[in-house]
C-alpha cells in the first residue's frame, strides 16, 4: 500500500513560554489519524516536530521513506495549536515546501488552516480539511487511490479547482462531526518516541506525563472560545474504552500520570462515576489533571467521583472576578462559583487552578482589581494569564473584527498582544500580566514564610523567592501606574462601550 508519513506544524522550541515550561505532550491527535489510516492498509510513519530544532530535521526523512503522502495533521486537543500561532503557520508553510519537493501529495488539517485554508492551498497544499479530520482524510486518500475523476462529493474538503483554473478553490459541504468516538480505533502510541518524552519530564519534574482526550468539542458558547475543529457539538468516549487506553500506557510505558486534554472534562451525565467504577475494577492506580467549569464541578458527586478516580488537579475557566465582565463573555458561571467550586476541591485534596483573561471589552480599573481580588481571596494553586484574543468563527471577533489591524494572530503563545484598542494600551496589558503573576508568586512565598514561622511542612525554595517578587512587584507596580490612563484619555475615543 503507498506510504503516508505523518507530522504536525507544532514545534515547542519555537515558543519560549511553552519550551521552558518543559511540559511537552506527544502530537495526539495525530497520532489518532495515524491509527485510522493503518487500520485501512496503509503503511503509516510519524516524523513528530514536537521537541525538534528546526523545520528541515524532515528532509532526510522525507528522501528516504519517499512517502506518497505528508499529512501534515496538528493535534486538535492541544489548546495550544487552537491559538493559530504565526509561528507556527510559517512551520507549517516550510513543511508543505518540502513535501512538495519531494513529490507528496500534502494535506493539511489544523485550526489555523481551518480558519485560512486558501493561504495554505497558495503555499502549495494539495489539500485542506477544515475542522474533524479522520473520516475525511480516510475518504480522499481512499478516493486518490482509486483514481475518482472527482472529489467533490466528499465533505469536508478545500483545494483548488482543475489544472486549467486553478485560482479557484473548491469548498465542499462541511464534514458533520464524527458522534460514535468508541467505532475510532486507539491513537497510534507506538509511533511515538516516548523515551524523549520521558527524558524531558523526568529531568524536569521528576515525574512523567502523558495526554489522553476522553471526549471532542464543547456546547458551551463562551463568545470569545474558538472550537475550528471539534466545534459546539459534545460527543464522549465510554468510560470502558478510556479506562482501557489507560491500562496500556500504564502497562506498556509505566507512567501514572495524565493530562485529560478535553475541553471540558466528564459533562456527560454520570460519565465520571463510571469512569470512576470502571477505574476501581480494573484497581488503576494514576494520578491526572483536567480542564473544567465551576458550575459542573458542584453538581451531584461530581469531584467526590473525581478524587476517587485519581483527580490530582483541575484548570477552571475563572478568566474575571467581575461578573459584568463574565456576563459579557456569555461565560454562563458566577463568582460565587468559583469560590464555591473552589473551596470544595480544595477540601477533598485537589489543586485548584485559574485561567484568567484581561482585557476584555468594557472592562474597567475596577473590574481588573476584582479579578486580582479573587485570586488573592481563593489562592489558587497556579495560574495562567492572558488578554482576550480575537479568533475567527467566535462571537467575539465579529465584535471586533472592524477594529483589527494588519496583526491579527500572535506569533508565539507568550505574544500577548491586545490586537483592538482596549480600554488600556497594549503596554498596560503586558505589564499587567507581569504584575500579576509576580504578585501571585510573592503571595506564595508569603505563604511558605508563615508555614516555617509555625514549624510545619514547608517549600523553602519558594519561600526564598520572596527576596525576588517584593522588590520586582512594587517596581512592577509602579510602571502599571504610569500606564493606567485609559485610552480614550490619551485618543479622545471610548472603545469600552
Amino acid at each position: 500500500m503507498p506510504g503516508i508519513l505523518f507530522t504536525h506544524s507544532y514545534f515547542y522550541r519555537f515558543d519560549a513560554k511553552q519550551w521552558k515550561a518543559r511540559q511537552p505532550y506527544p502530537p495526539y491527535g495525530t497520532i489518532y489519524a495515524a491509527a485510522v489510516m493503518r487500520a485501512c492498509g496503509f503503511d503509516v510513519a510519524l516524523f513528530d516536530n514536537n521537541l525538534r530544532k528546526k523545520v528541515s530535521d524532515i528532509l532526510p526523512e522525507l528522501a528516504a521513506r519517499k512517502p506518497d503522502y505528508l499529512v501534515i495533521y496538528d493535534d486538535g486537543f492541544n489548546y495550544l495549536t487552537k491559538m493559530c500561532l504565526t509561528r507556527m503557520r510559517e512551520a507549517a508553510f516550510e513543511l508543505i515546501a518540502s513535501g512538495k519537493q519531494h513529490n507528496c501529495t500534502v494535506i493539511v488539517n489544523s485550526s489555523d488552516a481551518t480558519d485560512h485554508y486558501d493561504a495554505y492551498l497558495e503555499k502549495g497544499a494539495d489539500f485542506v480539511i477544515p475542522g474533524e479530520g479522520e473520516i475525511t482524510l480516510r475518504e480522499l486518500i481512499l478516493a486518490l487511490e482509486a483514481g475518482a475523476e472527482s472529489l467533490s462529493n466528499i465533505p469536508g474538503l478545500a483545494f483548488r479547482g482543475s489544472d486549467s483554473d486553478r485560482s479557484i478553490t473548491v469548498r465542499t459541504a462541511p464534514r458533520p462531526v464524527a458522534t460514535d468516538l468508541d467505532a475510532l480505533p486507539d491513537p497510534a502510541w507506538d509511533l511515538v518516541d516516548i523515551e524523549a518524552y520521558r527524558q524531558v519530564w523526568m529531568r524536569h519534574h521528576g515525574y512523567f506525563s502523558l495526554n489522553m482526550a476522553t471526549t471532542r468539542g464543547c456546547p458551551f458558547k463562551c463568545n470569545w472560545c474558538a472550537k475550528p475543529i471539534y466545534g459546539n457539538r459534545y460527543h464522549s468516549r465510554s468510560p470502558e474504552r478510556v479506562a482501557a487506553e489507560i491500562e496500556r500506557l500504564i502497562g506498556q510505558y509505566g507512567v501514572r500520570h495524565f493530562w485529560m486534554a478535553d475541553d471540558i472534562f466528564g459533562l456527560k451525565p454520570q460519565w465520571v462515576q463510571r469512569f470512576r467504577d470502571v477505574v476501581k475494577e480494573k484497581n488503576l492506580s494514576f494520578k491526572y489533571k483536567i480542564q473544567s467549569r465551576v458550575d459542573l464541578l458542584l453538581k451531584e458527586d461530581t469531584i467526590d467521583a473525581l478524587v476517587a478516580s485519581g483527580l490530582q488537579q483541575v484548570w477552571v475557566g475563572a478568566e474575571s472576578g467581575s461578573q459584568k465582565i463574565l456576563d459579557a463573555m456569555d461565560k454562563g458561571t458566577t463568582v460565587n462559583e468559583i469560590k464555591e467550586a473552589s473551596a470544595l476541591l480544595k477540601k477533598k485534596g485537589v489543586e485548584v487552578c485559574f485561567f484568567l483573561q484581561f482585557g476584555y471589552l468594557g472592562e474597567t480599573k475596577e473590574d481588573i482589581d476584582a479579578t486580582w481580588e479573587m485570586v488573592q481571596r481563593l489562592r489558587p494553586h497556579d495560574i495562567g494569564i492572558s488578554v482576550s484574543y480575537p479568533l475567527p468563527g467566535t462571537g467575539f471577533y465579529e465584535k471586533v473584527k472592524q477594529l483589527l489591524g494588519e496583526k491579527q494572530n500572535w506569533s508565539v503563545s507568550d505574544d500577548l498582544t491586545l490586537m483592538y484598542p482596549g480600554t488600556y494600551p497594549a503596554d498596560y496589558y503586558r505589564r499587567l500580566h507581569r504584575l500579576v503573576h509576580k504578585r501571585f508568586r510573592l503571595q506564595q512565598a508569603l505563604e511558605e514564610w508563615r508555614k516555617l514561622w509555625r514549624r510545619e511542612k514547608s517549600n523553602i525554595l519558594k519561600a526564598a523567592k520572596l527576596a525576588y517578587y517584593a522588590p520586582a512587584a512594587l517596581i512592577d507596580a509602579w510602571r502599571l501606574k504610569r500606564l493606567e490612563r485609559p485610552r480614550h484619555l490619551q485618543t479622545g475615543t471610548n472603545y469600552g462601550n
